[in-house]
């Protein structure tokens, strides 16, 4: 039986080191998100569980572990995250497992910095609004064509400013 996880990671190895081979990267940006239904974590199966912790939070940081090195000392490693992830908003419960997944995905990022403090790159959890996609649906707010500007400003807005920024597609700070 094949081990994806092992599989995964060798794969991204790989990436990094056909990557590593020609150049350095100015910005790497990890997108990855997936919720399987709106239930009290109670009632959320253990392999579905699984899946959505390892998709939304430990799949971003591997991308992030293996390639990080790769990104130029004044370069920008950015992350997808949510403000679903923060623990300070949370004031109305619901989607418990999407949320812990994206909060799991904002502490593994603050582990990460804690462990690449003097290394001067910027790191960016970006909350790019609610946006009208598969996971986000179709009353959500924004139009991908309305986020994705805002997301790709912020993130040259904080260009240059090493350590970790939590902010909004709109270049705001989101609390923890």
């Amino acid at each position: 039986m094949t081990d994806t996880r092992t599989d995964t990671r060798t794969e991204i190895r790989t990436t990094a080191l056909v990557i590593g081979a020609s150049r350095t990267l100015d910005l790497l940006f990890v997108n990855a998100a997936i919720t399987r239904g709106d239930f009290p974590i109670g009632d959320v199966p253990t392999d579905v569980f699984t899946e959505v912790m390892v998709t939304n939070a430990l799949a971003p940081m591997r991308v992030v572990e293996v390639l990080g090195p790769l990104v130029a000392p004044a370069g920008t490693i950015g992350v997808m995250s949510s403000d679903q992830g923060s623990l300070t908003l949370d004031t109305d419960g619901g989607q418990d497992l999407y949320r812990a997944g994206k909060s799991a995905l904002n502490q593994l990022m603050r582990c990460y910095a804690a462990r690449h403090t003097a290394d001067g790159r910027t790191l960016i959890l970006m909350d790019p609004g609610w946006v009208r996609t598969e996971l986000g649906g179709p009353e959500a707010d924004l139009s991908v064509k309305e986020s994705v500007p805002g997301v790709a400003g912020t993130i040259e807005q904080h260009r240059g400013t090493p350590g970790l920024h939590f902010v909004d597609h709109q270049g705001q700070a989101v609390p923890w």
